[in-house]
């Protein structure tokens, strides 16, 4: 798919490694984890729910997270990482809110960006998926 080359990409993670990727996990699986927690507040559960709900309403799910093809390709699929294009500021302070309350549970997160995420599997206005250029065995 095409990409930007100018094009700077965002992902906020946590300090885990995904078991498909190989690289640091992204928050949106802690945000569903606590908002379903009995051990989180009732005020964070209503702000993660709402800030999911908006992400749910404002974001596409990607149709494609690799560039496996089961019919050809015997190797297993590496999984693509989502980024968020840089413009999509509105999207990235939902993001941080997200973030802030994660770190108040004790998760340790951090914003990172580059302008190389690796091939491009899905593109649209605002994030993209890509398999990264390494290769984790």
């Amino acid at each position: 798919m095409p990409g930007n080359s100018g094009q700077t990409y965002v992902r906020f993670i946590i300090l885990r490694t995904h078991p498909d990727s190989g690289s640091r996990e992204g928050i949106f699986h802690v945000a569903y984890g606590l908002r379903d927690a009995v051990t989180t507040t009732s005020y964070d559960k209503d702000h993660l729910s709402e800030l999911i709900s908006w992400f749910k309403g404002n974001l596409s799910i990607p149709d494609r997270f690799s560039r496996y093809n089961p019919k050809k390709d015997r190797e297993k699929p590496r999984r693509g990482i989502s980024w968020f294009k840089d413009s999509a500021t509105e999207h990235i302070a939902k993001m941080r809110e997200l973030t802030a309350i994660i770190e108040t549970y004790g998760y340790t997160s951090e914003q990172t960006r580059t302008n190389r995420p690796g091939f491009i599997v899905y593109e649209d206005e605002f994030q993209i998926v890509a398999e990264p250029f390494y290769s984790k065995t």
